[in-house]
């Protein structure tokens, strides 16, 4: 069983696909997009911040334990600090199952805990505020 966590300064690129466990029979790839509102208000961007070594350390031990929970061969998990505009991805959770139905309940499962726990906060970055520049 393979768990990965990339915290990355920025918007996350494109996803790219790499070979697959022998005996995957699902690979299920999640991606979290920032809306353009927040609370109904317009946004520009987020910027995130992160308590670094306590965030990719409670990923691991959260990835661990639903990995082992639903069986999975492999989770993956990317998140941004910094600056990351509206309609840009910010999260991607990649999960490998050997089925659909326990990858897709790892996914939920994994998310519901990810924003309960862990160390990572955003703030929404207004149109015309001081540093909607930067």
């Amino acid at each position: 069983m393979s768990v990965e966590v990339h915290i990355v300064d920025g918007a996350l690129g494109p996803y790219e696909p790499g070979e697959s466990t022998f005996g995957v029979g699902a690979v299920i790839v999640f991606e979290g997009v920032v809306r353009p509102a927040e609370d109904g208000v317009p946004i520009e961007a987020l910027d995130y911040e992160a308590y670094e070594p306590m965030a990719s350390r409670q990923i691991g031990a959260i990835a661990h334990e639903l990995a082992s929970e639903f069986g999975l061969f492999a989770m993956h998990v990317w998140h941004s600090t910094g600056r990351v505009p509206a309609g840009r991805c910010s999260f991607r959770l990649v999960v490998e199952s050997a089925h659909r139905k326990e990858g897709l309940a790892a996914c939920d499962a994994f998310i519901d805990r990810f924003k309960k726990d862990v160390p990572i906060w955003k703030k929404p970055v207004h149109r015309g505020d001081a540093d909607s520049a930067e």
